[in-house]
């Protein structure tokens, strides 16, 4: 198998080192997505006469976790029958902090989906500015359809191996899909009684009642919006109050971003799961939020179940982007690859303005190559405008140092701040560089610039 040189006396050409990934990591496609997706944003610089050689190195290096962690997981069903699943983390760059990024419990989890996660997360950390490496993990256990009780047993059995290696300045886990409150309690029980340690913050999303920050549920969400609303505003003179906006999905990022666009004065036309699209033609209504929350937070059901409640209309087996529907803006909020290139194209053509990622690479790269042919459309990649969640996930770590508990006004001023400071690095990465470049060359600028300063890279 080839092996990709990164001596300094060599030369490092960008296809070679992609076709040599490609041969590795061929089981792995989302993984090398990301990857070719970064490569493709980064060339100019790499072609750069004095530093790119060692932008080259540096990318090689970043493209490969520091370690992945694999372990069974046994646990105990209603029945008493023993069940297993694997689990995973991959610890990808602590150059500039702890590893830091969610845990992800869905039947598709492999090690390849938890390193495209891993790679992503490093840079959207970077972005942050503050002081957080790159890491995510997970198991392809579904909590879908198990009891509490299922779910508790499991999550203590997931943390018993986990904790071994994590810390408050090792690497710090949050949640992701299929890892609420919920999961983040019992999983931060468990790890209180194998270690004795209590007030640390080894874990994030936590509740208010054992460390967790005000706004952490709501912080991707609200981010999203907050850094769509300055990036119309910046680059179009555009306001939200009375645009049609498409949300997919109908977790904790989809909910808090239909509920500030609503506050934003936008009308939500979508929300959806993996059955199929409400749609509300003349918007979603507070009720109409207030029984999705219901329906997701509470009794953990599909949309189908509240049809008929809500003033919208359910389709099945269908996506907000499978629709042919005018939408000014796009919040892709489900899950990775929800936007193709042919329902980009679409989205265009009928008259797309902006498109926020709330997930992390919910748009295929032929789905990217459709927007960036469309100049007008202003496209800000997950890394950045989903950085809110572990922005304040962040602020949640600073106030367990601490020992305090920040008033929930502070916590969303310090979020609009922090999402206002990443807009301004994307908008000021070079002339005639969009955001979407922009995010990716600041990002991957700073984590090369600290593994130099570090004696990582020279």
């Amino acid at each position: 198998m080839p092996t990709t040189k990164t001596n300094t006396d060599t030369a490092i050409d960008t296809m070679d080192f992609l076709n040599d990934l490609r041969s590795k990591y061929a089981h792995q496609p989302t993984f090398l997505q990301s990857v070719e997706e970064m490569a493709v944003s980064l060339e100019p610089i790499f072609s750069d006469p004095e530093k790119g050689d060692f932008y080259k190195r540096a990318f090689v290096v970043m493209a490969e976790p520091e370690r992945t962690i694999s372990f069974r997981v046994p646990w105990m069903d209603d029945a008493g029958e023993m069940r297993f699943n694997r689990g995973w983390r991959v610890e990808f760059n602590s150059a500039l902090g702890p590893y830091k990024g969610g845990l992800r419990f869905h039947p598709t989890v492999d090690e390849g989906v938890l390193k495209f996660l891993g790679f992503e997360q490093m840079f959207k950390n970077a972005l942050t500015g503050l002081p957080m490496g790159g890491g995510k993990g997970g198991s392809d256990f579904n909590p879908k359809g198990k009891s509490d009780a299922e779910v508790r047993r499991f999550c203590q059995s997931f943390m018993t191996e986990l904790a071994r290696y994590i810390g408050p300045s090792t690497d710090v886990p949050a949640g992701d899909i299929g890892v609420g409150g919920r999961e983040i309690g019992y999983m931060y029980g468990q790890y209180k009684k194998l270690t004795n340690r209590h007030g640390e913050g080894v874990l994030t999303g936590k509740s208010l009642l054992f460390g967790g920050s005000p706004f952490r549920p709501e912080a991707t969400g609200f981010g999203l919006v907050y850094i769509a609303k300055i990036a119309m505003e910046g680059k179009s003179g555009l306001s939200l109050k009375g645009t049609r906006c498409a949300v997919s999905g109908s977790g904790n990022v989809a909910q808090y971003a239909s509920k500030k666009l609503m506050e934003f004065g936008a009308k939500v036309v979508t929300m959806s799961d993996s059955n199929g699209v409400l749609y509300f033609d003349e918007g979603m209504t507070e009720e109409d939020w207030n029984a999705v929350i219901e329906a997701k937070q509470v009794k953990r059901s599909r949309l189908e179940t509240i049809e008929g409640k809500v003033s919208g209309r359910y389709i099945p087996k269908e996506s907000p982007w499978s629709l042919d529907l005018k939408y000014d803006f796009a919040f892709p909020c489900a899950t990775q690859n929800e936007i193709d290139g042919e329902a980009a194209e679409r989205l265009c053509a009928n008259g797309l303005l902006g498109l926020f990622e709330g997930a992390n690479l919910p748009t295929t790269l032929e789905g990217q190559e459709a927007i960036r042919a469309h100049s007008n459309v202003i496209y800000i990649p997950g890394k950045a405008s989903n950085a809110g969640g572990v922005g304040v996930s962040g602020f949640e770590m600073s106030q367990n140092a601490q020992h305090l508990q920040w008033k929930p006004e502070e916590v969303d001023a310090k979020l609009q701040e922090l999402m206002q400071n990443i807009y301004n690095k994307m908008d000021s990465a070079g002339k005639d560089v969009t955001l979407e470049q922009g995010a990716n060359r600041a990002g991957f600028l700073k984590v090369a610039t600290a593994m130099q300063e570090l004696g990582w890279m020279y």
